[in-house]
């Protein structure tokens, strides 16, 4: 397998820089020095990513004379060009395919006994929920598996469905509780691969095994944590919710339906553009998250949960979230080991979502085949959490930016909402923590979130 080359096309598609074996194979599709590129494949790929305006990932079989080439294809737009990251270039025999097959039955077999289904992509957001699973099932799609359940711990103290996902393997033993007293479940789930056999998500079945609290006034969790009345909920996340959330929801899960060719085989370029949709609709509901999240942290009365954590856990736990995306570039997060542990107090759910959000920066923002680290430990009277990354950097004149709203420092990234920053500094210092940065320009990152430390 060779590695990954790289070339630069300009606004009319024309190849005006490529590495030597990009240039070789426009070559040998046909293609003039500086001419438009002649690999079809590649053309469409960076023709989406302009469309869409955002970084397009896919595989793509392209053809190399008498054989075929399996290539991993990443377009970015930069500026009115589109950057061209290329790697795989495995040969493979015609007719090749990833034997989905296998896990196909496995899917069935688990659903034969299950009392309802839902899908989740690679960062366990949901995609599918049956219906009459809760209330306000619509409003969950494009949300966090955990805002559905409350997931247990096995005697390991671990979560298996965080296990499963690290080792991209079926799982059985999932435990949790519906919010809102809706029972205990078991889940169940096998891995969902793209075209090119990378990982993708799950796709599961749940069976109850405790059943519901006592029916109670119908309610909906809120930003901090607390049930609040349907009909009190606040009335821009309700218009918000109809307005984008449902059309949204109904495009990610059609999308997602079409990709993974539950009704049949489909061309496979027709299932990569499936896969595109999707993830432009998960972009766009991540917008409406920031949004709903930033009205919530901005109420005078916003008060988050109060609990015992452990911030080595919780690193752990984000590291496995963003485990995914990193592997796909060769990116190792460096994690605390599983005996360390540090005692802090603040809200469990949001701690793990201002740690989720800044170990993505980091794999974001770190070259391929780099490394992030995690560190734990005790500062005075808090416990802290250093996120470290071997990025461009950040000049000191714009790290105060950073956690404004609103501000992307490069705009063109294809990534982000310019919000999570500035919501994650909100939470940690909601919590009675912070959030800092200290970096420099070409020198990496370095991020550090803190909570008031418990022994």
């Amino acid at each position: 397998m060779m590695a990954p080359v790289h070339g630069r096309l300009d606004r009319d598609f024309r190849l005006v820089e490529a590495d030597a074996a990009l240039e070789a194979l426009h070559a040998r599709a046909g293609g003039a020095a500086g001419g438009v590129i002649a690999v079809p494949q590649l053309a469409s790929v960076a023709r989406l990513a302009r469309r869409l305006g955002i970084v397009v990932s896919r595989g793509v079989i392209a053809a190399d004379g008498d054989a075929d080439i399996e290539l991993w294809v990443r377009a970015e737009p930069h500026g009115e060009g589109i950057a061209l990251a290329i790697a795989g270039w495995t040969e493979r025999a015609a007719g090749d395919a990833f034997p989905a097959a296998t896990i196909d039955r496995e899917h069935d077999f688990i659903r034969a006994s299950a009392d309802w289904l839902w899908e989740t992509d690679e960062a366990l957001k949901l995609t599918a929920l049956s219906p009459g699973v809760v209330p306000w099932r619509e409003s969950l799609l494009g949300q966090p598996l955990t805002k559905l359940l409350t997931l247990h711990e096995d005697d390991r103290g671990m979560l298996p469905i965080l296990d499963a996902m690290a080792s991209q393997r079926r799982f059985d033993d999932q435990e949790g509780d519906l919010r809102d007293g809706g029972g205990k479940v078991r889940l169940s789930a096998v891995p969902i691969f793209d075209a090119a056999g990378r990982f993708a998500g799950l796709r599961g079945a749940a069976v109850a095994i405790a059943p519901p609290e006592a029916p109670a006034l119908m309610a909906v969790r809120d930003s901090g944590g607390t049930s609040i009345d349907i009909g009190q909920a606040d009335a821009f996340g309700r218009r918000l919710d109809a307005a984008l959330r449902a059309p949204l929801d109904r495009i990610i899960s059609g999308a997602e339906h079409i990709r993974t060719q539950a009704d049949g085989p489909l061309r496979r370029d027709y299932a990569n553009y499936a896969a595109d949709i999707a993830a432009a609709g998960r972009h766009l509901l991540a917008l409406v998250d920031d949004l709903v999240d930033l009205q919530a942290i901005e109420r005078p009365d916003f008060t988050p949960m109060i609990e015992r954590l452990d911030l080595c856990e919780l690193a752990r736990r984000a590291a496995v979230l963003c485990g995914v995306k990193a592997a796909d570039r060769g990116i190792r997060i460096d994690r605390p080991g599983s005996a360390e542990s540090l005692g802090a107090q603040g809200d469990f759910r949001r701690a793990l979502q201002v740690l989720v959000n800044i170990v993505g920066n980091a794999v974001r923002h770190s070259p391929d085949g780099g490394s992030v680290w995690l560190r734990c430990e005790r500062q005075g009277h808090y416990a802290a959490i250093i996120v470290a990354d071997q990025g461009r950097g950040i000049a000191t004149e714009d790290q105060a930016r950073i956690f404004e709203k609103f501000e992307r420092l490069q705009p063109g990234d294809g990534a982000g909402t310019g919000l999570g920053l500035y919501i994650a500094r909100r939470l940690a210092r909601a919590m009675g923590g912070d959030l800092t940065v200290e970096s420099a320009a070409g020198q990496g990152a370095r991020f550090t979130f803190t909570l008031p430390a418990i022994d």
